[in-house]
């Protein structure tokens, strides 16, 4: 599939998606005999998640090292004890920084709530006070 396709299909914008290829973050997986981007599922997955990542608020270089430990945990074999003690590792620092933010996100979504709540009860109440002096 080509950028443009990918663009409209996970709503994002071509600049985004080749900034991505040249940082390293989501490269295709082919190019056409014109040198044209082209995009497998598996391409299109990616984007995906790393559009979904990206307000968690990690930099791309963060983002390039999560999805390379993604995927050599995928690859691992498990056939080198110390290596996949070293990538269970990083993704444990990951997840940790992921907990955490879903935690902050959590607590702000509780003070959103509340001042909602809030502004709701003073709107009432503000019809009301506006109904007995009318």
């Amino acid at each position: 599939m080509q950028i443009g396709e990918v663009a409209t299909r996970v709503g994002l914008s071509l600049r985004t998606i080749r900034h991505w290829d040249e940082v390293g973050l989501v490269v295709p997986s082919k190019r056409s005999a014109g040198g044209f981007r082209l995009y497998t599922e598996a391409d299109i997955d990616r984007l995906v998640l790393v559009k979904t990542l990206r307000p968690l608020d990690f930099s791309l270089e963060q983002l390039r090292e999560l999805l390379a430990t993604m995927d050599a945990l995928e690859d691992d074999l498990g056939d080198d004890a110390r290596v996949t003690a070293e990538l269970a590792g990083r993704l444990g620092v990951f997840r940790a920084a992921v907990d955490s933010r879903v935690e902050a996100l959590r607590a702000q979504v509780q003070g959103l709530e509340m001042l909602s709540r809030e502004l709701r009860r003073l709107a009432g109440e503000s019809r009301r006070q506006i109904s007995d002096t009318g």
